[in-house]
């Protein structure tokens, strides 16, 4: 129910559109009657007055005009009722989406992407018949009996008594039938979500599965997945057309009543053949909006289903905003002193089973510095990084900027101060120079070409077949991961911002494109405040200061030869790994 009545919220913005499909339902519910009327005219005077066409002529061009009008009502019906139903979709999958951006990679990552994927696509369009079938038909199916009914009193109230006293067996057993379809489409559209994610998984990680001989494997579980996913939907439809034959037979039996209880009265002549033959015409008329909302119940049932998941992503507690990012806040003039003073920031899965991450860290970025974050894994270096790159926001403590807290700055606008470099750039399909100009969208050509010059990129992309213009396919698949490494780098040329995020860009390359990239990087961090997360510790050496981490805290800070004097896990690490992976 509570489902029901967050669907229902939000035909706000369209309630026009419904209300006049649900209008023009309503006046094909009149015309039913008008025709059911006329028709019964046309009989009476031919079999029994013996009137002939002529006489007719008029009563059957007005059953013409409201054949046609009824085609015409329900046409524009239809219209209406896809319009509400595009505009509703367009608007949740525009809110879905834009949610997920808010919600940042911190929710992201920890979630299956095929599983996301088809919730915004799959999932919004599942929808589709709620809003332009089943929500108008609810509405139908309790008036347009009302207004045939309130006939059918007017020329008969036996049969009017009759068709009151069998009307609530349909929708009778609708409830019965629904209470087993709603557990059924749940199941299956938790299914199709699981299958979805792991196609997607099996996809993305194809090479490796072959490469480790276990495609095969991969093929029957797939096939699994597949066979439980057919026999939920074999269950849905077994219910499904469970409930159209009892439908069918309720209203069948329900009409074989009138007939009979009309035919007997005929015989006796207690009701006249034109009254008697329109309340037959109406009767399988009464029961049709009864019998359509039965197939439509269905359609309503699985987005209902699909909807459970659409609201929980949009529930999702966002992460803290601040004030700036709702108001029009001051822009950052000049990059000044950044500082982390004793910030704590621990993940959590709904609030519960947190895991500390951070614990009462403390350090400064001077304008202009090159500071190194070093410790094991797991010691929060990409945390201070995604805190910085407002992505997550702070528990505890506080991150300022020359004094003035960072969440006084939008996160947009602050985010127009950064540069980041991943250990693993994402690239998209796409064209290179589209990819290069995310770091700055209205960039020229030549612009975008003097970036890739100075990322040590241009070589290779001249080679490519149409240069700048080549699709490189998705993440890059054409190519290297040097090459790709390279066009990231081109990125932060191009945006030019005053502080880079560098995460480890060497840590996976060969020798020769390690090289290039190291001197790209070398020419990139010149003149920048630099954050730099490192994985080798030979590339912290030159590092103005040295943050060392460990379990969330900050235990050294200092220069590479200072740290080096002082017993710790700096040195420890140095003497460990001596410039190898950390």
């Amino acid at each position: 129910m509570k489902l029901e009545k967050r669907l229902l919220q939000q035909t706000r913005n369209v309630r026009v559109y419904l209300a006049i499909t649900i209008g023009l339902g309503l006046l094909m519910g009149l015309l039913i009657i008008g025709q059911s009327y006329f028709l019964s005219q046309v009989i009476a005077n031919i079999f029994l007055a013996e009137q002939g066409l002529a006489q007719v002529e008029g009563l059957l061009q007005i059953l013409l005009l409201i054949i046609i009008a009824r085609a015409l009502l329900n046409f524009w019906s239809e219209v209406s009722a896809n319009q509400a139903a595009g505009q509703v979709k367009t608007h949740l999958r525009e809110r879905l989406f834009s949610h997920l951006q808010a919600l940042g990679p911190s929710y992201t990552r920890g979630e299956r992407s095929g599983e996301l994927s088809h919730t915004v696509t799959g999932g919004v369009e599942a929808l589709d018949a709620y809003f332009s079938q089943y929500l108008p038909q609810l509405f139908l199916t309790v008036f347009v009996p009302l207004i045939i009914v309130i006939a059918v009193f007017t020329a008969d109230f036996l049969s009017g008594l009759i068709l009151l006293l069998t009307a609530p067996i349909l929708p009778l057993f609708m409830i019965l039938i629904g209470q087993a379809a709603e557990a059924l489409n749940k199941k299956q559209w938790r299914s199709l979500s699981q299958m979805s994610a792991h196609f997607l998984d099996v996809l993305q990680g194809l090479t490796i599965l072959k490469l480790f001989g276990r495609s095969q494997v991969q093929r029957t579980t797939i096939a699994k997945v597949s066979e439980r996913f057919r026999q939920t939907t074999l269950g849905v439809l077994r219910v499904a057309f469970l409930s159209a034959l009892v439908l069918e037979m309720g209203a069948t039996l329900s009409v074989a009543v009138i007939a009979v209880e009309i035919g007997l009265r005929l015989l006796y002549s207690q009701i006249s053949f034109q009254s008697a033959f329109f309340v037959l015409l109406l009767a399988p008329e009464f029961y049709l909006p009864l019998r359509l909302f039965g197939t439509k119940f269905h359609a309503g049932m699985s987005a209902t289903a699909a909807s459970q998941r659409i609201f929980e992503i949009l529930e999702r507690p966002l992460p803290a905003t601040s004030q700036a990012d709702i108001t029009d806040s001051p822009p950052l003039l000049s990059l000044g002193t950044i500082r982390f003073n004793q910030v704590c920031y621990g993940y959590s899965d709904n609030g519960e089973n947190v895991r500390p991450a951070l614990n009462g860290v403390s350090f400064e970025i001077q304008p202009g510095q090159k500071v190194a974050l070093v410790g094991p894994s797991g010691a929060g270096k990409s945390t201070i990084a995604h805190l910085l790159l407002r992505f997550i926001e702070a528990t505890q403590g506080e991150i300022s900027v020359d004094g003035t807290p960072l969440q006084n700055f939008a996160a947009q606008g602050w985010r127009k101060q950064i540069a980041w470099v991943p250990q693993n750039p994402y690239l998209f399909s796409g064209t290179i120079a589209e990819n290069i100009r995310l770091g700055e969208p209205n960039a020229t050509l030549a612009e975008v070409i003097q970036a890739a010059q100075e990322a040590q990129a241009h070589e290779f992309i001249e080679t490519l077949p149409q240069g700048y213009e080549t699709a490189i396919g998705e993440r890059g698949a054409r190519l290297s991961g040097g090459q790709a490494q390279r066009l990231s780098l081109a990125r932060a040329f191009l945006k030019n911002a005053p502080l880079l995020v560098l995460d480890e860009a060497t840590s996976n390359l060969d020798p020769e494109n390690e090289a290039l990239v190291l001197e790209a990087t070398a020419r990139l961090v010149q003149n920048r405040t630099v954050l730099i997360i490192a994985h080798r510790l030979y590339t912290v050496y030159q590092a103005d200061q040295i943050v060392v981490l460990e379990a969330g805290r900050v235990v050294a800070i200092g220069t590479h030869q200072a740290l080096l004097q002082k017993e710790g896990i700096y040195r420890e690490l140095v003497q460990a790994y001596d410039g190898g992976l950390v």
